[in-house]
């Protein structure tokens, strides 16, 4: 049988640093009837996220997510943090400062989980365990958001373990190829990220407006541009900036901080499309041979759902179709989705 092991390391596009320039820039000029600046925020926000493609109809690829992300207060940022962030003030422009934490994993399989050899063509199987840093500004047009995230990938991340003992829990099979999945390897990546706030039509009782965003990662873990944005109708728009979501997606904002009272909803619908240099979870192992395919350099998301804030919590679900992302992949569109459930205190 053929099988397929290489490395590959492709360079940062002009795109990559051109999209990190954009969301770096200065917020967009406030539009007549957009609401007042966010006043400081003594709450903090703990946010819990699931994403699934069993909530697509599949069990392959993108298989599942697990995120648990802590928001601080606008308030006064710890020394480290304080130091760090008095560097990026040419990167991140004005804003009531946020700080932030996350953990997650996240697990990929190819589409026959069945063969215990799996098919050399088809996606490796992998496990991403992590942990994120971010700080945030915000204003009452723009949010800007610096994240590093770093983990490991292979075995020691617990993919096999997750994914084969759920599955015996709930009776299904378990998945069969995990002893070819990628190596252990330490993995990082910095990401920028840039949204803003644009009012079409109404006001807080009921409004329409689009989020726009622009967004850039580098590292060995996955080197992106990429753009995109969301639609939404509701109440109390201005308490967020849409859904939070794992990466890379139109990510929303961890936190919420409603406006006025305490109710709040919208429904949505967005698109975000890619331009891939690098994603290890495709490409494979970026020092050592492993099983990788042949990704594709454009990737595009589309999504729609809806969420309600109402007594401090938010709740919001995300339905995600996503083209290919590798030459040969079988059964088009990927679909999964993402709950979320968010709590300020």
């Amino acid at each position: 049988m053929h099988t397929c092991f290489r490395t590959r390391w492709l360079a940062v596009p002009p795109a990559l640093l051109l999209a990190a320039a954009v969301a770096a820039g200065g917020a967009a000029a406030q539009a007549p009837g957009t609401v007042a600046p966010p006043p400081p925020d003594p709450a903090g926000t703990l946010s819990f996220g699931i994403e699934n493609d069993v909530l697509g109809g599949t069990d392959r690829y993108y298989t599942n997510g697990l995120q648990i992300a802590w928001r601080s207060p606008s308030a006064d940022l710890p020394a480290p943090l304080a130091w760090l962030n008095r560097q990026l003030d040419f990167l991140q422009g004005p804003g009531e400062l946020r700080w932030g934490i996350a953990v997650g994993q996240s697990i990929f399989t190819p589409e026959n989980t069945e063969l215990t050899n799996p098919d050399p063509t088809d996606r490796p199987y992998a496990g991403y365990l992590y942990g994120a840093l971010s700080l945030s500004r915000v204003t009452a047009t723009s949010l800007s958001v610096l994240e590093i995230q770093a983990g490991i990938v292979g075995p020691s991340a617990g993919g096999k373990f997750v994914q084969n003992g759920f599955h015996s829990l709930i009776g299904d099979a378990p998945a069969r190829g995990w002893s070819y999945q990628l190596s252990d390897e330490p993995v990082a990546a910095l990401i920028l990220e840039r949204k803003w706030r644009v009012p079409l039509a109404g006001d807080e009782e009921l409004g329409l407006e689009l989020l726009p965003a622009v967004s850039g990662s580098v590292g060995n873990l996955q080197t992106y541009a990429a753009a995109g944005a969301i639609l939404r109708v509701g109440r109390n728009l201005a308490a967020d900036f849409g859904p939070p979501r794992i990466r890379p997606a139109l990510a929303g904002s961890a936190f919420f901080q409603p406006q006025g009272d305490d109710f709040g909803w919208y429904v949505f619908g967005g698109a975000e499309g890619r331009a891939v240099a690098r994603d290890i979870f495709l490409d494979g192992n970026t020092w050592t041979d492993s099983r990788s395919v042949n990704s594709r350099p454009l990737v595009a998301d589309l999504q729609a759902g809806v969420a309600v804030i109402w007594r401090g919590v938010r709740i919001a679900y995300t339905q995600v179709w996503r083209t290919e992302e590798f030459y040969g992949q079988r059964g088009g569109m990927q679909q999964y989705g993402s709950l979320s459930v968010s709590f300020r205190f």
